[in-house]
């Protein structure tokens, strides 16, 4: 009677842990597919398995669903439990590689699990393989040799399952970071780090830097900025000043710096605040009907990107000096798929020769086109040899929404121009190079504007441990930006001419 009543408990407890499997991934792989789009596009956001989207999408409430038919049958129960662990263990393996060697961290689930952290869902994915292992110890014998054996068939299910995301994740990265023919040239330290400072916060950018006084402004306190001078010794907290101005609401205000003058913008409403750096204070307004996505000052007036909402197509444009001001529009960005998600791109001045210079984010082009006219002057190729932006679009709420499948490989990740050199960033690796040069250090190209070649590559190497994610170049000093720290950088001469 004591033996029946143990294997009685032993079953009940063996049929509840199936029935909550089967509720889990019934619930799971139907929410999947119910929104298989989103699901799918998640999944592409995904810093691990944006490479393998299309696959995963289908693949992961497919799976669920065979594995729920086979734990509601008892002779196929058994593998139902070995094939519901595997699953949770790929999960918890996926969650725990997200936390903590992803450079941010997306959201891929739907429903009620979407209301939970990814901590608490990293425990809650452990409960359940734990609650798998024990069903199936319950339905073996409980012999000494039976559970030494047990022990081994359930940690190589958990390594083997583990393996399988950390390979799809290796397999990606080379995706995204490989599959090049390029060869950079490094020349011996072009450049030469310098000293640095630490920063409280990590939502400062680069708003202006004229080779005397860094100026970086803070996106959760967009009204105030910090000048740093380049000895790292000097450090003021400014404050723009609204006098004798109106204030608007901004949603999204940014500072631009450009010689002794400040502008202070915001895409979506129609003014451009200026000001004197030497006071902060507001000292005049440009009204303008247009609304832009990229702003930059330049010498005869502002060089902006808007979106065509008719052509459903990016475009450059100039507002140029003068009472009203005149508005430019020039259709020079090149169109591949989408013409707004492949036409993305960073817009930046280049003072010395009167020239705005677009990067493309996901193909190896960018435009050089006159400041006072708009008429590109040329288009550019970086070594690169991604020519063709890899977009794919997905429609969302009945077509209103168009969302972007999968994260495309960022061919162009930053850039800064000065004389006759465009310096871009960039997370591609090229022929010979070492996985260890892209985690330790920001690789920057340089092209020469004038001959429109390549020139070299250069290393900004991490510092405590902290990737440099934004620079700006004047004159031979070039000023890094990491979370918390801003770095200064010397420029050979002997490697760069500037005069």
């Amino acid at each position: 009677m004591i033996l029946n009543a143990k294997t009685g408990f032993k079953k009940n407890i063996v049929d509840i842990i199936c029935l909550l499997y089967i509720l889990l991934f019934v619930y799971a792989s139907v929410s999947k597919l119910l929104q298989i789009e989103h699901f799918r596009i998640q999944i592409a956001k995904s810093p691990l398995l944006s490479a393998f989207a299309d696959m995963v999408a289908w693949s992961v409430p497919i799976s669920e669903i065979v594995i729920s038919l086979l734990l509601t049958m008892p002779k196929s129960r058994r593998a139902g439990l070995w094939l519901g662990m595997g699953m949770m263990s790929m999960f918890t393996t996926y969650i725990f590689i997200i936390l903590n060697f992803s450079s941010y961290i997306p959201c891929s689930c739907g429903g009620i699990l979407e209301k939970m952290g990814w901590k608490e869902h990293l425990i809650f994915n452990l409960a359940f393989v734990f609650l798998a292992a024990i069903a199936l110890w319950f339905s073996y014998n409980e012999s000494k040799q039976r559970f030494i054996k047990f022990l081994v068939l359930a940690g190589s299910n958990f390594a083997l399952c583990s393996l399988l995301v950390l390979v799809l994740f290796l397999l990606s990265e080379e995706k995204v970071h490989r599959n090049n023919a390029f060869l950079r040239r490094y020349p011996h330290h072009p450049a030469i780090k310098g000293k640095s400072i630490e920063l409280k916060y990590n939502s400062y950018y680069i708003a202006g830097f004229n080779g005397k006084t860094i100026f970086l402004g803070n996106s959760s306190a967009p009204l105030h900025l910090l000048e740093i001078d380049t000895s790292m010794q000097i450090v003021k907290t400014v404050s723009i000043n609204f006098k004798n101005s109106k204030k608007y609401k901004f949603s999204n205000p940014q500072i631009r710096i450009e010689g002794s003058k400040f502008f202070l913008y915001d895409g979506t409403v129609p003014v451009i605040y200026q000001g004197k750096t030497t006071d902060w204070q507001v000292n005049g307004e440009v009204t303008s009907k247009i609304s832009f996505s990229e702003l930059i000052p330049t010498d005869n007036g502002f060089g902006f990107r808007q979106l065509h909402k008719k052509k459903n197509l990016n475009i450059l444009g100039i507002l140029q000096n003068g009472n009203p001001m005149k508005v430019s529009l020039a259709e020079i960005l090149t169109r591949q798929t989408d013409g707004i998600f492949d036409t993305d791109g960073m817009l930046i001045y280049n003072a010395q020769l009167n020239k705005l210079i677009y990067n493309y984010y996901y193909r190896n082009t960018f435009v050089v086109a006159d400041a006072k006219n708009l008429q590109s002057n040329f288009q550019g190729k970086t070594i690169d040899t991604v020519s063709w932006a890899n977009i794919k679009i997905a429609k969302e709420d009945s077509s209103r929404v168009h969302s972007m499948i999968g994260q495309p490989p960022l061919i162009q990740k930053w850039n800064s121009t000065w004389g006759k050199y465009l310096f871009v960033s960039s997370e591609r690796l090229g022929k010979y190079e070492s996985e260890e040069a892209l985690k330790n250090a920001t690789i920057v190209d340089v092209y020469n504007l004038r001959d429109r070649s390549y020139e070299f590559s250069f290393y900004l190497y991490n510092h405590e441990k902290e990737k440099i994610i934004k620079f700006k170049v004047c004159g031979d000093l070039l000023v890094g930006l990491t979370n918390h720290y801003v770095v200064l950088y010397k420029l050979d001469d002997t490697t760069f001419e500037f005069k």
